[in-house]
């Protein structure tokens, strides 16, 4: 297998979180490699929207049982919107209905600060 996500995934706790409605997977399959206690079986979706600065956009994800507040982007996702991976400075850009947007990583002090508000949002 790949060594990038060959779907598009979503954690199951931010779905039930986010009140996201989620539908059975057309294909449900098994996972061997996300995790040391055994296989993980796919068997739901989710429709996802989110937004990147200007940058708007929605995915349909495979649910996974994981610890993470990530949406994990595969390969065809990044196909489909033309992405440019500049991997020596960590930076992609992305070509969607004729516009451009270009993400850079998050400095130190961002992560810290994106951190600390996401705990405040969660602990309410």
């Amino acid at each position: 297998m790949d060594s990038e996500f060959c779907c598009n995934c979503y954690s199951t706790r931010l779905a039930k979180e986010s009140n996201l409605t989620t539908k059975p997977h057309p294909k449900p399959y098994k996972l061997h490699w996300l995790n040391e206690d055994g296989d993980i079986t796919i068997k739901r979706q989710v429709k996802v929207e989110f937004s990147i600065k200007k940058y708007i956009d929605e995915v349909l994800c495979d649910i996974i049982s994981m610890d993470a507040c990530h949406i994990f982007l595969s390969r065809p996702w990044k196909f489909d919107r033309k992405t440019i991976h500049k991997y020596l400075y960590n930076e992609i850009t992305i070509l969607y209905e004729e516009n451009k947007f270009v993400l850079h990583p998050l400095s130190a002090s961002q992560m810290v600060e994106n951190q600390v508000q996401m705990k405040i949002n969660r602990d309410g």
